[in-house]
């Protein structure tokens, strides 16, 4: 089985990062969607969304995305993008305020496993910020670079006074990013962990699948509720 989380071999510099945070900072943040998710302060400005714009921070597979025209401004964080040679759908930086908590949650479709993967590079954080996936905390520092699977109940505290900023890319798997994870340890062979849940954790994705009814979720639901 692979790791939750693993660390990507590639360090960025935190001086560039922090730079161009401040070209963002004069852009809106955006409250993030889910509401009952968090407690505190939870935003996101998109560099790269499914309409274009900046203030646009929903996120569904299969969609066209575009690059926003902030990301136009922000000549390093291109830079990280064309790092990853894969397509990528939602860029976004992502900003958990002091004090605030995003709960335990599942993303369903986020593991390397279904064809995803979704990075992490902290842009501001410290020793006070707890990020746990699958119940184990993951020490993301400063201009490091991280993939976890989101498909596991992952969850972040941030008990300090400042807030928690992170750059995040969607990436979608091919032949470039199998190589990748190979060195980094993966089985890439491996088949997604969907039929293995634990009956909490099942139930879960199952609420998150039910805030968006379709044909292809109803199917999806079913299917895990048979097993």
């Amino acid at each position: 089985m692979n790791p939750s989380s693993s660390r990507l071999p590639i360090t960025f510099s935190i001086e560039k990062l922090q730079q161009e945070l401040t070209i963002c900072e004069n852009d809106l943040w955006t409250p993030h969607f889910n509401t009952n998710r968090y407690e505190g302060n939870w935003t996101s400005v998109s560099l790269r969304s499914q309409s274009g714009l900046v203030n646009d921070i929903t996120s569904f597979s299969n969609k066209e995305y575009q690059n926003t025209p902030l990301l136009d401004r922000c000549h390093y964080f291109k830079e990280i993008m064309d790092w990853f040679q894969c397509e990528k759908e939602a860029v976004r930086l992502l900003r958990l305020g002091p004090n605030s908590e995003i709960k335990e949650h599942v993303d369903n479709d986020t593991s390397y496993e279904d064809g995803f993967f979704r990075i992490h590079v902290p842009i501001i954080t410290n020793s006070e910020v707890y990020f746990y996936v699958d119940k184990k905390l993951v020490p993301m520092k400063m201009g490091e670079c991280w993939y976890a699977n989101f498909q596991l109940p992952h969850s972040v505290e941030n008990k300090s006074a400042e807030p928690r900023i992170h750059l995040t890319l969607d990436c979608i798997r091919n032949d470039w990013s199998d190589k990748l994870f190979t060195e980094m340890g993966f089985d890439i062979h491996a088949s997604s962990n969907k039929n293995e849940y634990s009956d909490e954790i099942k139930q879960q994705i199952i609420a998150e699948l039910s805030r968006n009814p379709s044909e292809m979720t109803a199917k999806i639901i079913a299917d895990l509720q048979s097993k």
